[in-house]
């Protein structure tokens, strides 16, 4: 003989049932929002970078002198400043590329191809000069200042980062290591549908490229520096 099993809720009438779950959805998913912003986003923000670095002022702070957003990520690269500077100051599309996932750029319209040697005619940007992230009508930065094998600095080229600065900045750790940070930092977004991607959609997509742009750039220095082939 068979029983028939009763829902838990069962003695709830349909409609405060309906209620009670979309509320215990409501208050999960707010929770995952919270946990999100509070401690993932803080730690992606500033991978690899230590307290000091994080702090600390870089050339260029002064281009978004009171940001929303800041992110400071690093890594040591086993090569010297001389081996990681010429490849960073040839990144853009239709220079040497972002070093970063070409195919997921590519998948999206980016037209990326990421560069495995040093191009002399990439080697002098000069203050003005476009860095794209894709083609024509993509988002793209522009070249703020260079000085030499310390600091390169850009400033949003467009509407899509207005009010925001790109810094990637060398030091030396010894003769043979050096030390890469890179720097993000924006301006309030101007709406919120602007403030949900900008805060929500758009930093974990930023950390997984630019993560892989950092490791790009130190398989070429160290590859650059022991003479080896650049790997893909």
């Amino acid at each position: 003989m068979s029983q028939s099993s009763t829902s838990p809720l069962s003695w709830i009438p349909a409609p405060n049932r309906w209620l009670r779950r979309l509320t215990i959805t409501v208050v999960v998913l707010l929770a995952l929002v919270a946990i999100y912003l509070s401690v993932l986003q803080p730690a992606y923000q500033r991978w690899g970078a230590t307290d000091d670095e994080v702090v600390r002022r870089l050339p260029g702070d002064e281009l978004v002198a009171n940001p929303i957003r800041v992110s400071t990520r690093a890594l040591t690269v086993h090569a010297p400043v001389s081996a990681v500077w010429p490849w960073l100051v040839q990144i853009g599309q239709e220079r040497g590329g972002l070093y970063s996932y070409e195919g997921l750029e590519n998948l999206i319209g980016c037209q990326i191809t990421n560069a495995d040697r040093i191009v002399p005619e990439w080697q002098n940007p000069q203050p003005g000069d476009r860095i794209g992230l894709g083609p024509e009508g993509y988002p793209f930065f522009s070249v703020a200042e260079v000085q030499p094998e310390r600091a390169f600095i850009l400033r949003g080229g467009d509407d899509t980062y207005t009010g925001a600065s790109w810094v990637f900045y060398v030091e030396p750790v010894d003769a043979s290591s050096t030390r890469l940070i890179v720097r993000m930092r924006s301006a309030a977004s101007q709406t919120r549908v602007e403030a949900f991607f900008n805060d929500v959609v758009t930093p974990p997509l930023h950390f997984v490229m630019e993560r892989e742009m950092l490791y790009g750039i130190a398989r070429r220095a160290e590859a650059l520096a022991a003479g080896d082939t650049v790997p893909a």
